[in-house]
């Protein structure tokens, strides 16, 4: 469990340093140079990355069960899985879906997140799902407070339209019945359902 945790606080440690400190984010940036910056975030976030897989792969072999919720939970995460992949496509894609969701991947984060903590209950995966959840929520949180604060640097507006959002769906959508028919198994060793 503990190189779940370690993982869990370097990944997330890193991707939070905007919420904590957009100032002190911008001022290491500055004097490392922004290549550096991204450099040294890429590494920190690669090495958490694998520890989350090692630790989660290592916890799942004796597994602490915290709850179990009804069967009936199991279609309700696979409903909530729906739109993630629509939405992590529409994150790279400007169109309606991308303008409606506001911020894509963090509202994808979001149902991921939830939907793996109504299918599974041990301590591995609250400290996964759990930790990945309420970052998104403190992260959404502090983008709306950075942007009212003028923190946030604009993006440049990119043109869309509905090609981009037919293939966000589309894509999406694809990619999702492959996870669900074949890849979420050979990847995690668990068929979604069942």
């Amino acid at each position: 469990m503990v190189w779940l945790i370690l993982g869990l606080a370097l990944f997330l440690g890193v991707h939070s340093v905007s919420i904590v400190s957009p100032q002190g984010r911008h001022a290491l940036a500055q004097r490392m140079g922004e290549g550096g910056f991204k450099g040294l975030y890429t590494l920190v976030s690669l090495a958490g990355f694998a520890l989350i897989v090692w630790g989660y792969g290592l916890a799942r072999e004796a597994p602490v069960l915290l709850y179990t919720l009804p069967t009936g939970m199991r279609h309700l995460a696979a409903l909530l899985m729906l739109p993630v992949f629509v939405l992590l496509f529409a994150a790279y894609l400007p169109g309606r879906i991308q303008r409606a969701a506001k911020h894509p991947m963090l509202l994808a984060v979001k149902f991921w997140a939830l939907a793996h903590l109504l299918a599974n209950g041990t301590l591995a995966d609250v400290l996964l799902f759990g930790g990945f959840l309420a970052w998104a929520v403190a992260d959404r949180i502090s983008v709306k407070r950075r942007a009212a604060a003028g923190l946030l640097r604009s993006a440049p507006t990119r043109a869309g339209g509905p090609v981009n959002d037919a293939i966000a769906l589309v894509g999406g959508l694809a990619v999702y019945a492959v996870f669900v028919l074949w890849a979420h198994a050979w990847l995690f060793g668990v068929r979604p359902m069942g």
